[in-house]
């Protein structure tokens, strides 16, 4: 991590990780119940020599950050209408039109350096205040939430982590605007923070293009300090590192 803070820019070439409808909880999102055997989180675990009856649940591995980045997005009730509405932690990977579990789509745009956007409907991450469904998100490679609405803390959980969220325009959703999963995005007009509305053009198969705007919720002057750092945490080792008199660099933690 740099000591020098760079300037807010846009989201380019960013692709779908999952379209979600309206209600999708925090527990939905990053669940704490039994892992399976066949899932990311289970298969990491074996490759560790965890047995599976020793496995147990998300919520008692929440201090393994492997275990629970695996484990983002794979409820087993969550439906992803990229898969229209099937249950389930997956995803269809672009261009390869590959079915995968979540983790394993996010890894693959990782290594192909791909940014990430999720698309939601109504009160996105309503529930109980959960950090590893804002922390899941951002390892995820997840840059940006667009969702009809947000859940207060959720929301501000987001932004701690460096992810963006937006809002779309009254009326609009998903479907109004015909997004079907396969577009790529890119999102622009931040003005290093001080717009309120970004630009959003999503490009589908064939040259489609889908253009609209969307509210920047970062709503106050300290959120957009926060996400001008990466997040909280980055934000305050510059500051610890600022007052100890240390102007170079720190350790990276992004």
């Amino acid at each position: 991590m740099q000591m020098r803070v760079g300037r807010i820019e846009g989201i380019h070439r960013a692709r779908l990780l999952g379209v979600y409808g309206v209600s999708n909880t925090t527990v939905h999102i990053s669940p704490a119940g039994n892992i399976k055997t066949n899932s990311p989180a289970g298969r990491f675990l074996q490759s560790r020599g965890v047995q599976p009856q020793h496995f147990n649940s998300y919520g008692s591995r929440r201090g393994n950050d492997d275990v629970m980045v695996r484990g983002t997005f794979a409820n087993i009730r969550i439906k992803n209408l990229m898969l229209d509405g099937e249950e389930g932690g997956h995803t269809i990977h672009y261009p390869s039109n590959e079915k995968l579990a979540i983790y394993d789509a996010a890894m693959k745009y990782k290594t192909d350096g791909v940014p990430l956007v999720v698309v939601a409907g109504k009160e996105y991450g309503m529930g109980s205040s959960r950090d590893w469904a804002a922390k899941g998100t951002l390892l995820l490679g997840v840059k940006a939430v667009i969702a009809e609405s947000f859940e207060r803390i959720h929301r501000s959980n987001l932004v701690g982590m460096g992810v963006l969220p937006l809002q779309f325009m009254a009326g609009q959703n998903a479907v109004s605007l015909g997004l079907t999963g396969d577009e790529s995005f890119d999102i622009t007009g931040l003005r290093d923070g001080a717009s309120r509305i970004a630009n959003v053009v999503a490009t589908g198969s064939g040259g489609r293009l889908v253009s609209f705007e969307a509210q920047v919720l970062l709503i106050t002057p300290k959120e957009v300090e926060y996400f001008r750092h990466g997040g909280i945490l980055q934000y305050v080792l510059r500051q610890l590192a600022k007052n100890s008199g240390q102007t170079k660099t720190v350790n990276r933690v992004d």
